[in-house]
């Protein structure tokens, strides 16, 4: 088998701020997505991709609100698989597409993906998530004792539901995905994290109403798939010590051991930064070999190593 990459990016680059999220528009950002995809395909990787949902869960959510009174609502777990089933069919349209105009002779699958977590979790008694729409603070009271929901107060523009956000710890398809990407087959993974499930005391599987970080989620199938180069794209094309400050400095290149003391000294906060760089710790950590942090808009110069921030085990002479 070639070589193979995982490459994981945010919700938000199939629906940027400021459009409505109609059908249309996602396609579209689809399909400047799967030009970036192809790319990484044409330097000789096979590919699984992780996308976030985390804007396309929100106008799910918003949606069940307002046919509440026609339509059951569904839960939080089915919800992440209706954004699974429709992002992963637009980029494999779009994908698809792009492969076929380049004349590259491969399939693309997207995989419904069941993630487990720990059921004791400490995020379970401690939700901290927001997630959905606002609601003003009648509304919120309804939906505490309908749903027995967590709400809180988001800076003064409402009340927003909050869920726990566990690890996950294993992948319920993980045997598949690694057959597909043998046989050259594209896969499209965990969207959104994945579906959060848990194992009951039958040991049987069982949906849990919460949401998994895209990018433990990315990193815990780098893990089980043996990926050689887990990609993560955000919004700056390097990562940046003393980011935001006069004497903020690009960095190139990192080893575990100077990320981890970075972590210490709260150079990357919890709500941005934080979770790429844990992530890129347990994968490197659990046996993987590169992590390669940059932006869509510089992607390809970062495959070359004109761009972008490369975390290693080990710097070189060290």
């Amino acid at each position: 088998m070639n070589k193979l990459a995982l490459i994981a990016f945010g919700g938000n680059a199939m629906l940027s701020s400021g459009e409505k999220g109609t059908a249309r528009e996602q396609y579209r950002n689809a399909k400047k997505a799967a030009g970036l995809m192809v790319d990484i395909v044409k330097k000789g990787y096979e590919l699984i991709i992780v996308h976030g949902n985390g804007p396309q869960v929100g106008n799910i959510l918003l949606q069940m609100e307002g046919s509440a009174n026609i339509v059951p609502p569904f839960p939080l777990d089915v919800c992440d698989a209706m954004t699974e089933g429709s992002m992963g069919y637009m980029l494999e349209k779009a994908i698809l597409n792009e492969l076929r105009k380049q004349s590259i002779d491969k399939e693309v699958v997207t995989l419904l993906t069941q993630v487990i977590v720990d059921r004791d979790d400490k995020a379970f008694s401690n939700p901290t998530k927001p997630i959905g729409p606002f609601y003003n603070k009648f509304r919120a009271g309804q939906l505490v004792k309908e749903n027995h929901w967590t709400m809180i107060e988001d800076a003064g523009r409402g009340f927003r539901r909050v869920v726990p956000s566990p690890r996950p710890i294993d992948i319920v398809p993980k045997r598949a995905i690694r057959a597909m990407v043998e046989k050259g087959i594209i896969v499209v993974a965990a969207g959104g994290g994945g579906i959060p499930v848990f194992l009951n005391s039958s040991g049987y599987v069982e949906g849990v109403e919460a949401v998994i970080d895209k990018d433990f989620a990315s990193s815990l199938i780098s893990k089980e798939a043996a990926v050689d180069l887990f990609i993560i794209l955000t919004g700056v094309d390097r990562v940046v010590e003393n980011f935001g400050k006069p004497n903020a400095v690009p960095l190139k290149v990192i080893d575990i051991k100077r990320a981890e003391q970075m972590l210490e000294e709260g150079q990357f906060p919890p709500g941005s930064m934080g979770p790429k760089i844990l992530a890129s710790i347990d994968y490197i950590k659990n046996g993987g070999s590169e992590v390669l942090i940059t932006s869509a808009e510089k992607l390809r110069s970062a495959l070359i190593g004109r761009s972008g921030t490369r975390i290693v085990k080990n710097l070189e002479g060290e």
